[in-house]
């Protein structure tokens, strides 16, 4: 049996679509060149030793995984989320294989991705309600803490409100009641994502353009918006380079990088974690409130933090391939002050961003025989009515290439089995899913994931919303058989 202590957490929601590295004016730092990324910073010796670096690259993990994720997603001309900030950009229709932002992205919910400057004021989203079964507000920053301030499963969105986000950095705000402003937060990081899932009941297609409808009215005001005014400009902001890869920012430009971010964030003096990454850089000349300048800086060893960051990124990947997260699934995707080092590294080298597991959990679907899954072979998944996920909101079942994390292409776009993407109970209410390149003669085309007959692994990820957690203690993950 299989429980929750046992889950892979890949984090399907992923929402590189969420951040935005600049509008008009802004100076954004092009992606490494192939020959750049080769290269490795320049350094003299250091004295650092492999244990200590380790240290810092498991301690700086969440933060480069996150700045990472966020300022590529929002330099890549193909992403179309990219629209800068104190923007939201609102899904019209449900991913498909175009999508290359991120790993394991899913095709179950509509988005409305915000990116939020709250260096110069406050910002306010005026929140609609949803005619959905299922929505959530997810809120984070670069440390890479997740908060779900709305959602659903609490009875949220079932009226208006409007939201107020700022810092203890914010300029001419500092907490005080705005009229007709329903909830104030003070969040930790001056670029901050607010990202809402909302189930959109696509094979409703009435109740589907209404939510679409609710969706797109929703509104972002800065507060002199809010109060009449225009906006302030936020034009000045310079991003360090990004990496195509978090071993090319441990190569490349770490301590630059790090140093953007411990300007933009607040630390809490009583977290330990906090002062942990704190008390790791300050030896190399990073702390909050400096202006990075190289020279005044460490001249550490590029290809080590490079060659220590990907040996910790294959250890994490290890426990992925073997199911083994005994412990781990009550600490991952947490606020501050709920999760750990090790539970919180392993989220941001497998699939950054993604809900707690009272919101939702990610079981990934075993083979009867151990193997990896292969698209040289087809495969069917079967449950019973009894052996259904046990979702109070929803669930679906996704198929991607276990490479790259991407939807496998396929001429009907279809990716994953469920109540968005269709899905047809037997006569029983149990349901059989087959993997394979042609479709089976009697299944439902509603059951069935094409693949590309060829030598690929594949991965088929569960998303169960809302979990009974009393039930999911004794539920057992379906396993994939192969056809023969």
């Amino acid at each position: 049996m299989m429980n929750i202590t046992r889950i892979t957490f890949l984090i399907a929601a992923s929402i590189a679509l969420i951040f935005l590295a600049g509008c008009g004016g802004q100076e954004q730092v092009a992606p490494p060149s192939s020959a750049e990324t080769a290269q490795t910073t320049t350094t003299t010796a250091s004295t650092l030793t492999d244990e200590q670096i380790e240290d810092i690259v498991r301690r700086s993990y969440q933060y480069v995984a996150l700045y990472n994720v966020i300022v590529k997603s929002a330099m890549d001309p193909n992403n179309p989320a990219a629209t800068g900030w104190n923007k939201c950009f609102v899904d019209r229709q449900l991913k498909d294989h175009n999508l290359k932002v991120i790993a394991r992205p899913n095709n179950d919910t509509l988005y409305i991705s915000c990116s939020l400057d709250l260096r110069k004021e406050a910002v306010i989203l005026d929140i609609p309600a949803f005619s959905s079964k299922y929505a959530s507000l997810m809120t984070f920053t670069y440390d890479h803490y997740v908060n779900v301030p709305l959602t659903t499963r609490k009875g949220d969105f079932q009226k208006p409100e409007k939201v107020l986000f700022y810092t203890e950095r914010t300029k001419g705000y500092k907490g005080e009641p705005v009229e007709g402003i329903d909830r104030i937060m003070e969040v930790d990081g001056d670029f901050y994502g607010a990202v809402f899932r909302v189930m959109p009941h696509a094979s409703e297609p009435d109740k589907f353009k209404k939510i679409l409808e609710e969706m797109q009215s929703l509104k972002l005001f800065t507060l002199s918006e809010y109060k009449g005014g225009k906006a302030i400009p936020i034009d000045d902001v310079v991003f360090p380079g990004y990496g195509q890869t978090d071993a090319d920012v441990y190569g490349n430009n770490l301590l630059e990088v790090m140093q953007f971010i411990f300007n933009h964030l607040t630390f809490d003096p009583k977290d330990k974690m906090d002062q942990a990454v704190l008390a790791a850089y300050k030896p190399l000349g990073v702390e909050p409130g400096k202006v990075y300048d190289a020279s005044n800086v460490a001249k550490i060893d590029g290809s080590r933090f490079r060659n220590i960051s990907q040996q910790v990124q294959k250890e994490n990947f290890a426990k992925l391939a073997t199911g083994d997260f005994s412990d781990y699934a009550p600490r991952i995707l947490r606020p501050k002050g709920e999760t750990d080092l090790k539970a919180i590294v392993l989220v941001s080298v497998v699939g950054p961003i993604g809900l707690p597991m009272e919101e939702a959990s990610y079981p990934a679907v075993p083979t009867v025989d151990g193997k990896p899954m292969n698209a040289q072979n087809d495969y069917v998944i079967r449950m019973t009515k009894d052996q259904l996920p046990p979702a109070q909101a929803f669930w679906s079942l996704t198929l991607y290439d276990t490479q790259n994390g991407f939807f496998i292409p396929n001429d009907r776009k279809k990716y994953s089995v469920g109540e968005n993407a269709g899905m047809k109970l037997n006569a029983d209410g149990g349901i059989e899913i087959y993997i394979a390149a042609e479709k089976p003669e009697g299944v439902p085309e509603e059951n069935w994931l094409p693949i590309n007959r060829k030598d690929e692994n594949l991965d088929v990820i569960l998303r169960i919303y809302v979990p009974d957690l009393e039930a999911y203690k004794n539920w057992s993950v379906p396993k994939a058989e192969m056809v023969k």
